[in-house]
């Protein structure tokens, strides 16, 4: 279960000892943070959390506020599933159950969802959609590349909340007549491409960002060896111009499953060694982090430069002696 900080709302200030006052003295001091109208968290425990952390206080903020039980989907859904989504500036997306066209106000937006087929499941005390009503939303209503990180993850077994991986069949087979015919042909080629190989959020994105600019596809989780044993697995492999790609998330560095028993700086030395030990091979290996996939073109022009190769036109692959 997710840890949140606890709240401080306002109406309960006197409870406190508080008047209002007080409140704004606090946020302008930064001891407290205003999460939404009448909701507030401690200011230092909040500036510690990450972007993710954030939106995922800010989902359960809100649900303090509503006065009637809510369906949380899209984005706001997957946070509380703790599925990874690709951005930080989404605002907090819930259901209306009325054809009016959905409304937006107080930093939630809502969409309308028929009755028919909706299932609504609770998790760590909110309504939220299901898994597959989750990802196929994302995949309906997001980019194609942001839509890969959802799918592929819950294509993957979710060990920490001990939940099965779903099949492709099983998001097909969730589209059913939910979708508008060009909502259902974006989902559906989501998931033709998503592979559970790719093991994390940032992987997912580069490789969508690697199909999308229209690059060769890289080998996922490539095995390398030398003469001292096993140097490791790659993320993405270009056999032909044996290329290596890497792409650096910080979970490498500080998660627990990723150190396993190491301090920081020795993940770092091994990473270091372990591409050395590449090279060494002949392989070039280029590297990415966060702020190079979010910036638009960085991560195409880092891999032309290397020169990975483009997918080939259907004319280019003709035979010359039997031309059309």
């Amino acid at each position: 279960m997710t840890e949140l900080p606890p709240f401080l709302l306002s109406r309960d200030r006197i409870l406190h000892g508080l008047s209002a006052n007080d409140l704004a003295k606090r946020v302008r001091s930064g001891t407290l943070v205003r999460v939404r109208h009448g909701v507030y968290v401690d200011g230092p425990t909040w500036r510690d959390l990450k972007p993710w952390q954030q939106y995922r206080v800010r989902v359960q903020a809100a649900a303090e506020t509503f006065e009637k039980p809510t369906i949380f989907a899209r984005h706001s859904s997957a946070s509380v599933w703790d599925i990874p989504f690709i951005g930080q500036n989404h605002p907090v997306q819930a259901l209306t159950l009325k054809n009016d066209g959905g409304r937006s106000r107080a930093g939630v937006s809502r969409h309308f969802a028929a009755r028919s087929g909706l299932r609504a499941c609770c998790v760590e005390g909110l309504l939220v959609t299901d898994r597959v009503r989750t990802v196929l939303d994302l995949a309906a209503f997001s980019p194609f590349a942001e839509a890969m990180a959802p799918l592929d993850h819950v294509l993957r077994p979710d060990l920490a909340r001990q939940l099965p991986a779903l099949t492709k069949a099983e998001l097909e087979a969730g589209i059913g007549n939910i979708y508008s015919a060009a909502a259902a042909r974006r989902i559906r080629a989501a998931i033709a491409f998503a592979d559970p190989a790719s093991a994390s959020a940032g992987e997912s994105w580069s490789r969508a960002l690697i199909h999308v600019a229209g690059f060769e596809p890289p080998l996922l989780q490539q095995r390398f060896t030398d003469a001292a044993g096993l140097v490791g697995y790659s993320d993405f492999y270009w056999k032909e111009s044996r290329i290596i790609g890497e792409f650096d998330g910080e979970e490498k560095y500080v998660k627990p499953e990723f150190l396993k028993g190491r301090t920081t700086s020795e993940a770092v030395l091994a990473e270091k060694k372990r591409e050395n030990r590449l090279r060494s091979l002949g392989f070039r290996v280029e590297r990415w982090d966060w702020a190079e996939l979010a910036a638009a073109g960085t991560l195409e022009r880092k891999l032309a430069a290397a020169g990975v190769g483009r997918r080939r036109t259907r004319s280019a692959v003709l035979d010359p002696q039997n031309p059309l």
